[in-house]
């Protein structure tokens, strides 16, 4: 790997690393999910400041070139990160029926009460 591709890519790295925290800083994320980012963006900051140690590792693992093992790994780090956004989703989904169950079944409480004459209760 050339200096000059090292160079940018620290920087590149660092760059998005400084972005990401300043997210956070405004609150436009949560930490819980800016987390993975952060680690994530800290491990293309160390690939990119020390390349010996993954020629080393993808040598002692066995994949033939350096580059597939970054990949391998980058894909196999977003693909958890689907998963688990996956699972966050789902369960968001369930909660937001509940509370649409729940709505409907207040407004439905409240329209017989109004039918009968009876004043609706107070939340």
């Amino acid at each position: 790997m050339t200096v000059f591709f090292r160079l940018l890519l620290l920087i590149v790295s660092i760059g998005t690393l400084i972005f990401v925290l300043g997210r956070v800083r405004k609150a436009q994320a949560q930490i819980e999910s800016v987390v993975f980012w952060i680690l994530f963006m800290l491990g293309l900051v160390a690939v990119s400041a020390f390349p010996g140690a993954v020629v080393y590792v993808s040598g002692l693992i066995g994949v033939e070139s350096p580059a597939n093992f970054v990949f391998l790994c980058i894909i196999f780090l977003l693909l958890l990160k689907v998963f688990n956004m996956s699972l966050l989703m789902s369960k968001l989904e369930y909660q937001i029926r509940q509370l649409t169950q729940r709505i409907a079944l207040d407004e439905e409480n409240r329209g017989e009460s109004a039918a009968r004459g009876v004043a609706p209760p107070v939340d």
